[in-house]
């Protein structure tokens, strides 16, 4: 395990996308090869799961015909001489298994583990292979055996502090709510508004059963939390504001409470877009 916090790519990335400072000694080390299929093992630094297979099967289809193109980025695995880890590229040797190949064209590197697995992360997050769930544990390694923390995450992955610390919080959801997650009946979008919820699993099983948009989600949880021992959702209300938002082309809240009374607002950012409101509501 490394020791303090990490910041910016690691040499795991230069290795396989390029750094000047580094290309010297990667030119030394990295090696292209034909290896056996049954010499290489998946790597346990790799985030991802599960594979689609029927974009498996498109892939082995494809190999048969053009045979693999790009090649598998692997390094030397430490227990076993002769065998090696895939670092980058583990559905290309799925793929070429399916399509019958025996061996497959490999790019050998020297990385650690932590390079490994920055790589592995990267290249799946980069082709969007990855799901919420797999992503957020990728991350979740990096802090926990590596010492990272969310703005290294953040500038490794190129993503926003936000986004890293709003993808991590989807583990703390029910295992139901994760596992819907990972068969992609839930969006990290859908479920991000459950995080801490009382009764989220009934909620996820509701969006899931309506077809609820991110926005129709987050307006049912603040609908349960603003009113507790009110009606938790209204559908009429909820139309009604879809309707007034899509004709003003502004973001719309409706309250609406017991006896009926309530109030619409309707957002704007700047005096033009208050001008234009303002037209809209005052035009004959």
């Amino acid at each position: 395990m490394s020791s303090g916090k990490k910041k910016g790519l690691g040499r795991g990335l230069s290795a396989l996308f390029g750094d000047d400072t580094l290309r010297e000694k990667k030119n030394e080390s990295k090696q292209l090869n034909k290896i056996s299929i049954s010499d290489l093992c998946r790597s346990p630094y790799q985030p991802r799961e599960s594979f689609n297979e029927t974009k498996l099967d498109e892939l082995a289809n494809s190999i048969r015909k053009q045979g693999v193109i790009q090649p598998v980025a692997v390094r030397p695995k430490k227990s076993e001489v002769g065998k090696y880890e895939i670092i980058a590229g583990e559905r290309r040797w799925l793929a070429a298994q399916k399509a019958g190949l025996h061996e497959i064209p490999v790019t050998i590197l020297d990385l650690s583990d932590v390079e490994s697995l920055e790589v592995a992360i990267v290249e799946n997050i980069q082709r969007d292979d990855l799901n919420a769930i797999e992503e957020a544990k990728g991350y979740k390694r990096l802090i926990e055996e590596f010492n990272y923390d969310h703005e290294s995450v953040s500038k490794l992955m190129s993503k926003s502090r936000s986004h890293v610390s709003n993808t991590l919080r989807l583990l703390s959801l029910p295992k139901d709510i994760i596992n819907m997650l990972v068969e992609g009946t839930l969006s990290s979008g859908q479920a991000r508004p459950l995080i801490g919820i009382a009764n989220a699993s009934i909620i996820a099983e509701e969006i899931v059963a309506k077809n609820y948009s991110a926005r129709k989600v987050e307006y049912l949880v603040k609908s349960k939390k603003g009113r507790k021992k009110e009606k938790l959702f209204d559908a009429n209300i909820l139309k009604a504001q879809e309707k007034i938002e899509k004709i003003l082309g502004f973001k719309v809240s409706i309250i609406n409470k017991k006896n009926n009374s309530g109030k619409i607002s309707i957002e704007y950012k700047d005096l033009e877009q208050f001008e234009l409101i303002s037209d809209l509501l005052t035009k004959n």
